[in-house]
């Protein structure tokens, strides 16, 4: 693990606490599980946003070999 400072407000610091208290948990750990949370948010978040970006990017096509026809040559015989 890799140490780091942060800054909190009175009331984050507050709510922390009783958070720890409550859980049992140290604050550290009470942090870091935010912030895997957030990042695992942000990044489902990102791979939506590209995932919505992409859709339909071939309709309308018309360079493009049929998909069934293409599909079943790939079938064993």
């Amino acid at each position: 693990m890799v140490r780091t400072q942060i800054y909190l407000t009175e009331e984050e610091k507050a709510g922390l606490g009783v958070l720890a208290k409550a859980t049992g948990k140290k604050q550290a750990e009470l942090i870091r599980m935010a912030v895997d949370r957030f990042i695992e948010s942000a990044s489902e978040s990102r791979r939506d946003a590209v995932l919505n970006h992409v859709a339909g990017i071939w309709k309308d096509r018309k360079d493009l070999p049929e998909f069934d026809t293409e599909r079943n040559s790939w079938d064993r015989n």
